[in-house]
């Protein structure tokens, strides 16, 4: 079962989450960290996919349509976590663990999965 590897948008890169997810032993990078800020949100999922990367993100209502979009015209992507900006940089660090406890790359392949769905417990 291949571990999902992360790439966090530029609205999402908490330099703590993301010490806190290495620290973890999660492979994870930043758009910062690939000097892709700013580009596309099109172009940044892009990215994500060559990278096989799932693409952690605030940014609910682009990349729900965007998901939509690739859904539609038969697009693949390395799958998509949507979190709420609400969530502590511990909560978050616990959800994203417990999604990778129980999910595989391969089952995020395509999927836009939302971190409430995840309890941190």
């Amino acid at each position: 079962m291949s571990k999902i590897r992360l790439l966090i948008d530029e609205d999402a890169m908490d330099r703590r989450l993301v010490a806190a997810l290495r620290a973890r032993g999660i492979d994870v990078t930043t758009v910062g960290e690939l000097s892709t800020t700013g580009l596309s949100d099109e172009e940044q999922l892009a990215i994500a996919t060559e990278q096989q990367r799932v693409f952690y993100t605030f940014n609910v209502g682009d990349f729900c349509q965007l998901h939509n979009l690739y859904m539609t015209e038969g697009q693949t992507h390395s799958g998509i976590i949507v979190s709420s900006q609400d969530y502590s940089v511990g909560e978050q660090m616990r959800r994203v663990l417990k999604l990778i406890a129980i999910k595989s790359a391969k089952e995020m392949e395509n999927q836009l999965v939302f971190l409430s769905s995840y309890s941190g417990e």
